[in-house]
Order: structure tokens, then sequence, then C-alpha cells
């Protein structure tokens, strides 16, 4: 029981370290949806724009965004007007920090240091995930905007 056991252990150690491994480098976003009840929405429109980055010491940055966000009529971020800002707001999110996975290698473990949803700042985020070689999915269980959010993004080459 014991040598059984044991490989499971090494055997769960080699797919995490495995998947550590897939993890690193550069994606870009393909699809973003919301789930709120028995509805589902894209998250950030129908073309949603991101990217996210990961660093073989673990530190990560995530973008997210509509493709059609407004332009600012003042042209200057810093005096937008309140239909501009709620637009804006509701139309993204950043964030950065360090990225780990849990024992078995099927959850990801953001620690986010800061981002554009301050209430993220400081927090740990597990997000259950599975990856190939050129796709990652993750699910949001608890999204900043509310409802379970499902990504899909695709490695840069």
């Amino acid at each position: 029981m014991g040598v059984l056991f044991s490989g499971v252990i090494l055997s769960a150690n080699v797919a995490c370290a495995q998947a550590a491994k897939q993890l690193v480098g550069t994606w870009r976003l393909i699809s973003a949806t919301t789930e709120q009840g028995d509805k589902t929405t894209p998250t950030y429109g129908l073309n949603p724009k991101g990217i996210l980055a990961v660093d073989a010491n673990g530190r990560y940055a995530i973008v997210a965004m509509r493709a059609d966000l407004p332009k600012v009529a003042s042209g200057t971020r810093t005096t937008t007007i309140s239909s501009e800002n709620q637009a804006l707001v509701a139309g993204s999110i950043a964030h950065f920090g360090s990225i780990s996975l849990n024992k078995t290698g099927t959850v990801l473990i953001f620690k986010v240091e800061n981002s554009t949803f301050p209430n993220w700042d400081g927090t740990e985020q597990k997000w259950p995930f599975n990856i190939s070689r050129e796709e990652l999915r993750f699910a949001v269980p608890d999204a900043s905007g509310g409802g379970i959010a499902l990504t899909a993004w695709r490695r840069v080459n």
C-alpha cells in the first residue's frame, strides 16, 4: 500500500511540475463568458481582448477587456464622464502578482498584489484549470462582476 501511495504522490508531483512548466509563457484571451444562474453572457463582449503573461519565477500579469471600449471624449483618462467610467470599469480588469498551483496541479492560485478591482488586492484567488500545449482554460468561481467566469486562452508563439 505504501508503494502504491508513493507512486500516486510521485505521479501527482510530476503532473503538477509539468503543468507549471506548461503555464509559463504568454497567452492571448480567446473567449470569456459569465454564468449567473441559468444565464450565460459574454463577459467582455463577442471579441474579447486580453493577455496573460507568466514567467518562470511564478510572477504573472493579466489584462482582459472589451474590444469596443469607448473613446474618452475629453481625450484624457483623468477627465472621464460618469458613463465613460462605467463602461471602462465594467469592460476591463487587470491584476498582477504571483501564481502557483495547488498540490494536485488542478487549481491555479493567484496571489493578487494589485488589481483594477481593488477588492482583490492582497487576496488569494483559486481557479480550477486545465491546460494543453496550446490552450489554457480556467474558471473564476467568484468573478469580479458576479457569477462564474469561464475563460479560454491560446498560447502566443
